[in-house]
C-alpha cells in the first residue's frame, strides 16, 4: 500500500491510498512537471538547479520530467531590450548581448550535461531552453531519453508579440513526435499551443503526452489545457515557472516595464499554474500558484482512491526550502484512458472529415541561403 502526497480542494495535503486495480499488471508513466525560476544570466548556475530539481523528481520514481519554457537561458519577462519603433537603445543592444552569452548551441556541452543528467537519473527529459544559431536565438524544446541519449528539439514555432523581437522562428522541421517506450512524446510552446493547425500536426503524428512549456499564469490557459487534452485524446503536462522580481537582476541592470505596479524584490511576477491533465480532462495534478514545486501524477486511469488527512502543512514536503513543494495526484492503473477517449473523438481518425478539410504540413528545413555548388557536389557522391 502506497502512500503519496496530494491535495484537497481546501489546500490541505492527503495521503493517497490505492485500493487496488484490476489489473495488477497495467503499467503505469509517473510524470513530474517542474515549476521553478531560472537563475537569470547565470546558465551553470540554473544548470546546477535543474540537476538537483531532476534528482528530487527522480527520487520519487518520476520516469518523464518536463521543465518549463525558457528555463535555460531564461525567459526575459518585464523587459523590452530598449525598442520603440524606429529606433533601439545601446543599453538594449546590450542587455541582447548578455542575453545571448546565457544562451546555448545545439549541440553543444550545456546539451551534453542535460543528457548526462537524464541518463544518470534514468528520466525522460524535456527541457525549455534558449537556443542560440549563429547571432539568432530561438524559444526551444530539448528531448532527452532515459539513457541520456538526445532525440532532437523543437522550435517555437511563433514567438508572441515583443518575443518576436528577440527570438527567432522554427520550421517544419522541428516539430517532432518520438516514440518512446513509455509513449509518443512531443511539445508545443506557450501560445503556439492556441495553433490549431500545429495542434492537427501533432495528433496527425500520435502525440500521447502532449508537453506544454509556458510563461503564461493566468487561469484562462487552463482552459486552453483542458481542450487541448479532450481534442487531441493525449494526457498534457504543462509547466511553468514561478517567479518573484528578486529571481531576476536588480534595477538599473535589468529593467521592469510593462506594469504600473511598483514591484518589491518579493512581488509574484509568474505565478506558475503548473498542471497535469488526462485525456478525459481531468485535473490530475496542479494547478499550483503557491511556489516553486514539483507537480507530479501517475499517467493513467482514475479508479478508486481512500483519501486519509494526514497533514494541514503542505510546507511539511518541502524539498529544498519552505517553498518546494509536491503535490501529486496518483492515478493508478494503465494509459488506457488515450484509447477510451479516442473511442469518443479521434480528431485525425474516425472524427476527421479529409475530403472536405486536410492539412499540408511542410517539414523540410527552411534555410535562408543555399548554394548551387553544394546541390552539385552532393550529387556527384
Amino acid at each position: 500500500m502506497a502512500l503519496a502526497p496530494t491535495t484537497g480542494n481546501d489546500g490541505a495535503v492527503f495521503s493517497e491510498v490505492d485500493m487496488g486495480s484490476s489489473d495488477s499488471s497495467s503499467a503505469t508513466v509517473r510524470a513530474t512537471v517542474i515549476q521553478a525560476s531560472t537563475i537569470f544570466y547565470d546558465t551553470p548556475a540554473t544548470l546546477e538547479k535543474a540537476e538537483r530539481l531532476l534528482s528530487e523528481a527522480a527520487s520519487f520514481g518520476s520516469q518523464l520530467v518536463v521543465f518549463p519554457e525558457a528555463f535555460i537561458g531564461g525567459y526575459p519577462r518585464g523587459s523590452n531590450f530598449g525598442v520603440t519603433i524606429g529606433s533601439r537603445t545601446l543599453k538594449g543592444k546590450e542587455d541582447f548581448r548578455k542575453y545571448h552569452a546565457s544562451a546555448i548551441t545545439v549541440p553543444g556541452p550545456e546539451v551534453d550535461r542535460l543528457g548526462a543528467m537524464a541518463g544518470k537519473y534514468k528520466v525522460f527529459l524535456v527541457m525549455g531552453v534558449i537556443e542560440k544559431d549563429g547571432y539568432t536565438l530561438y524559444c526551444t524544446v530539448l528531448f532527452f531519453d532515459n539513457q541520456g541519449c538526445y532525440l532532437g528539439k523543437h522550435r517555437k514555432l511563433m514567438p508572441t508579440a515583443l518575443e518576436r523581437v528577440i527570438w527567432g522562428f522554427g520550421d517544419g522541421s522541428t516539430v517532432p513526435v518520438f516514440d518512446t517506450p513509455i509513449g509518443k512524446i512531443g511539445a508545443a510552446i506557450c501560445w503556439e499551443n492556441k495553433m490549431p493547425l500545429l495542434r492537427t500536426a501533432m495528433y496527425a503524428k500520435g502525440i500521447e503526452i502532449y508537453c506544454a512549456p509556458t510563461a503564461d499564469s493566468r487561469e484562462v490557459w487552463q482552459a486552453s489545457m483542458t481542450h487541448i487534452a479532450l481534442e487531441g485524446g493525449c494526457f498534457v503536462l504543462s509547466a511553468n515557472q514561478f517567479c518573484r522580481r528578486k529571481d531576476y537582476p536588480p534595477p538599473p541592470e535589468y529593467v521592469w516595464s510593462g506594469t504600473d505596479e511598483d514591484l518589491m524584490p518579493e512581488s509574484v511576477v509568474c505565478a506558475g499554474g503548473s498542471v497535469i491533465i488526462s485525456p478525459s480532462g481531468t485535473v490530475l495534478a496542479g494547478p499550483n500558484y503557491d511556489g516553486e514545486a514539483l507537480i507530479t501524477a501517475d499517467l493513467g486511469y482514475p479508479t478508486f482512491h481512500h483519501f486519509i488527512n494526514v497533514l494541514q502543512n503542505p510546507s511539511a514536503f518541502s524539498v529544498f526550502d519552505t517553498t518546494l513543494k509536491i503535490w501529486n495526484h496518483s492515478a493508478l492503473n494503465d494509459l488506457g484512458e488515450i484509447v477510451r477517449a479516442k473511442f469518443d473523438f479521434d480528431v485525425v481518425g474516425h472524427y476527421a472529415r479529409p475530403e472536405v478539410l486536410s492539412l499540408i504540413v511542410r517539414d523540410d528545413v527552411a534555410t535562408p541561403v543555399s548554394f548551387t555548388s553544394e546541390k552539385i557536389e552532393g550529387s556527384h557522391k
